[in-house]
């Protein structure tokens, strides 16, 4: 009540003679009773207590404003003022309802909204806003409720599995509390409520269920086929409980080392285990619903392969040992080691010693060193490589394991020549017949040059003798222009003795002479002189018959110049003589008149020859 809500002013313009702006008289015209106003200072208050936002948030206001003090003749002028209350959190959070109802499937997956609560808030903005949670009941650690900050909802969900076999329904207590809370209005009551929230769960088909999450077995490497390694063990949580069926997935186990059997779980060897090969093997095992093949459980089973003494040590890499021959006796030849495969619990332990018949060896003996390695020492000195290059010493390496595994393995102990230092220069018998200053190098690199020397010689070797093979002159290869004289012409179709034409690609061809490039003529033909210009007044009759004469006379000299005469024509050729060479015939004996019986086409060419005779005729 008189709280202060605004002031207002008005001003006159009048002279103030008549009436001025303090001589002004404010009132409301229309009523509120909810304000008031001063009449000289037109303030407006509220007039009642305990406004109600939530009942009225507007009011309007009108407001008149009457000079002369008031008086009787006074102007006066209103306007209308509009009042709107702001919200206060005066209003705790009130649930819909005091009960909810939600189910939910036994398999749903976790962090899923199962269902919604809201309390509702009269106020507005932050002071509407409320926090949801579960203060009471047998799913505390099963659920939560979260406030969906866009709708002010209480959003419960799943924070854990749900088993419809083990619980089935479960209540919880949900509180809404104002988050912003007014101090002056906290008498009024809690700002908060309290809604009771059941939750059914639903029972759904769920896949088998292991009796541990991971499996690991260990089994020795020695263990027999088809023995027992172990087991896994499944079961259906639903009501019906479905058998169960078990089996391997291949993709883990490529080489099929395992087998289960499908009924118990129990997994069995299939083929022969090597720690040292693999020591562990992962595999998984499948449990299959046998009503709905769908519903399919896998668990990872890890195999230890446990160690078996079944390898004998032996040497780390192949030694070999040199031997100075200025060495002194007890001297350290070399220093051994030995590996085994296997692992023991306690680490390896190496024992060494010497065959019997080589427990006695005049030139060598063996000493075991505290860190598991042996050294090989000469018993004297004064070895020789023109004596003896090479020794073998045969030495026996067992383990510790339980039974002991050896071996026998062969140290190969090389005599050299060796500096005052002890520096190893030389260890072959060889070095003593090479020439001094000689080294091994100079004489692969002499060795060399020998060979790539041969190795030219036997190329130009066949470079000659593939340029020296003879060249036969085939008839097809011989492109030589050839010189024909026809005498007499040919038969026609049906002569079958006329000339064979083959005979004119080589004159010599015909006596069976084929001439050779690579073979000098039997002949001997002086060089041929350079042709000299012709003379005038030379006959050249006689100049063509002498370098004919000479082409004939000289088989090397291309091309090859033949003259081939025909001495006869082909018999029973009906058509007669088809050339014009040498004929008896003349054109003047012919009668070309038959011409113009052949027809239109023939008529200009009969023409022709008969003006042809005709003018003969003249």
């Amino acid at each position: 009540l008189g709280t202060f809500v605004t002031k207002v002013t008005a001003t006159d313009a009048d002279d103030p003679v008549y009436g001025n702006s303090a001589k002004l008289v404010y009132s409301i015209l229309e009523g509120q009773p909810y304000f008031s106003i001063e009449p000289h200072t037109a303030i407006i208050k509220t007039a009642l207590p305990n406004m109600d936002r939530e009942a009225k948030e507007e009011y309007f206001v009108v407001i008149q404003a009457k000079d002369m003090g008031g008086h009787m003749g006074g102007l006066s002028g209103t306007t209308t003022v509009t009042i709107t209350l702001t919200d206060v959190n005066d209003n705790p959070p009130k649930f819909a309802q005091s009960l909810y109802h939600f189910s939910v499937m036994e398999d749903v997956a976790l962090g899923e909204p199962i269902g919604r609560v809201k309390a509702n808030d009269l106020d507005i903005g932050e002071n509407a806003k409320s926090s949801y949670d579960i203060i009471e009941g047998d799913g505390m650690d099963i659920f939560e409720i979260t406030t969906d900050a866009q709708t002010q909802d209480g959003v419960i969900r799943v924070r854990k599995p749900l088993d419809f076999e083990t619980k089935k329904s479960y209540t919880l207590k949900v509180e809404a509390v104002n988050i912003h809370i007014d101090p002056r209005f906290i008498s009024g009551g809690p700002f908060k409520d309290t809604a009771t929230v059941k939750i059914v769960v639903e029972d759904a088909d769920e896949p088998p269920v292991f009796s541990s999450p991971t499996y690991l077995l260990e089994v020795h490497e020695n263990a027999a086929i088809n023995s027992v390694i172990g087991q896994v063990t499944a079961h259906d949580p639903d009501v019906s409980s479905s058998p169960i069926r078990f089996s391997i997935d291949r993709h883990t186990d490529l080489e099929r080392q395992f087998n289960i059997n499908a009924e118990d779980g129990k997994i069995t060897l299939a083929t022969p285990l090597d720690r040292e090969t693999n020591t562990w093997h992962n595999i998984t095992i499948v449990a299959t619903e046998t009503r709905n093949h769908s519903q399919v459980s896998r668990v990872p089973v890890a195999i230890k392969v446990l160690d078996v003494n079944d390898n004998a040590p032996e040497f780390a890499s192949e030694h070999e040992a040199f031997l100075c021959e200025n060495g002194k006796p007890g001297q350290v030849i070399q220093i051994v080691s030995a590996i085994d495969k296997d692992d023991p619990k306690n680490g390896h332990y190496f024992l060494y010693s010497l065959l019997p018949e080589m427990v006695n060896n005049p030139n060598f003996t063996i000493k075991k060193n505290e860190d598991n390695t042996l050294s090989i020492l000469a018993k004297h000195s004064g070895f020789s490589r023109q004596k003896q290059e090479v020794y073998l010493l045969p030495i026996v390496i067992s383990d510790s394991g339980n039974p002991p595994m050896s071996s026998t393995s062969t140290l190969t102990i090389r005599v050299c020549g060796c500096s005052s230092e002890g520096i190893v220069q030389s260890c072959n018998v060889e070095a003593y017949v090479l020439p001094i200053g000689l080294s091994m190098g100079a004489l692969i690199a002499i060795l060399a040059c020998i060979i790539l020397l041969l190795v030219i010689v036997v190329l130009f070797v066949t470079l000659r003798r593939h340029k020296n093979e003879p060249l036969i002159i085939k008839d097809d290869e011989d492109v030589r222009e050839n010189i024909i004289r026809y005498d007499d012409e040919g038969g026609g179709e049906e002569d079958t003795e006329a000339f064979d034409i083959a005979t004119l690609q080589n004159p010599d061809g015909i006596n069976g002479f084929l001439p050779r490039k690579d073979i000098k003529p039997d002949l001997q033909f002086m060089p041929r002189q350079g042709l000299a210009p012709v003379p005038n007044g030379v006959d050249v009759d006689e100049f063509i018959n002498v370098r004919l004469h000479e082409a004939d006379n000289d088989p090397t000299a291309p091309p090859y110049d033949s003259i081939q005469i025909y001495g006869y024509e082909g018999r029973g050729s009906a058509a007669g003589s088809l050339s014009s060479l040498e004929s008896s015939t003349s054109d003047s004996d012919q009668n070309f008149d038959y011409l113009s019986e052949w027809g239109p086409r023939f008529k200009r060419l009969g023409e022709l020859y008969s003006v042809g005779e005709s003018d003969k005729e003249t």
